[in-house]
């Protein structure tokens, strides 16, 4: 049976007075840094706590594992991110209360967490379900946005294209989204990815997919960037920022969702 970080720790803390005292360092420095063992290779561990390589190994051997990486696995497996929420944000707290500079960094963290968390709340299931379902089932789905936003779209085609391979970026040779979107139709789809200000350029492509009667699905932190202009599904984003351009972790967060959600559904091949 897998023990977890949490199991593991609390037998540590039951048996450690019973345990000879090189056994009792190591015990006790593994319940304090818990972090830093899964990270340090066990001569590291070893030198911080002051004992031997060895000492470490005869505790995972205690605690019924066959060896150094096997006992450090858990540990390790904790500083990925499924256990982040569980591990609360005192870490922005001890910031603030630092100096100027490392308490300027928390407001910027904060910040980040509040707009990805945001933009993900925003994402609703029948939305995102609504758009998986449009670009599954197009001949092509165009992916197209401007300047910064530029680098989203480059991101989702790249790793997107793997799970559909008619995804298209566009523009593609440094002309004009509506050159490539010359042969679109209803069987087609353009995905738009714009935020404040706007993008005329983009704007433009998805009134000409419109025309050319294509199913559009914008990414934008609002519902509405133009009159008259009504995308079939709206993801919409948070983009505060603490400085003069927006925000795009929101934004990659939820097109990493969307990505997640492709591959789901176009299967292992």
């Amino acid at each position: 049976m897998t023990q977890t970080t949490t199991q593991l720790i609390d037998r540590l803390r039951r048996e450690i007075d019973q345990m000879p005292a090189q056994l009792q360092a190591a015990t006790k420095y593994i319940i304090d840094h818990p972090a830093d063992f899964g990270i340090d290779p066990i001569r590291v561990s070893a030198d911080k706590i002051g004992v031997s390589t060895n000492v470490i190994v005869r505790l995972a051997h205690y605690l019924g594992f066959e060896g150094f990486e096997a006992f450090r696995h858990p540990f390790r497996q904790d500083l990925v991110t499924d256990r982040e929420l569980l591990l609360g944000q005192d870490w922005l707290s001890r910031m603030q209360g630092g100096d100027s500079f490392t308490a300027s960094q928390a407001v910027f963290a904060r910040n980040e967490l509040n707009v990805v968390t945001r933009s993900l709340r925003l994402s609703e299931p029948d939305k995102v379900k609504q758009a998986v379902e449009l670009i599954t089932s197009a001949d092509r789905c165009f992916v197209t946005a401007t300047r910064a936003s530029y680098s989203l779209a480059y991101y989702f085609h790249y790793a997107g294209r793997m799970a559909h391979p008619g995804l298209q970026l566009i523009p593609r040779h440094m002309g004009s989204a509506i050159d490539d979107l010359l042969k679109a139709d209803q069987n087609d789809c353009l995905f738009a990815i714009t935020v404040h200000p706007y993008s005329a350029d983009t704007i433009q492509s998805m009134r000409f997919a419109r025309d050319r009667g294509a199913k559009i699905i914008m990414l934008s932190d609002s519902d509405v960037v133009a009159p008259g202009l009504e995308p079939d599904v709206v993801l919409k984003i948070s983009t505060r920022s603490q400085h003069h351009f927006s925000s795009f972790s929101g934004a990659m967060a939820v097109l990493e969702c969307l990505l997640g959600h492709l591959f789901e559904a176009n299967g292992d091949a």
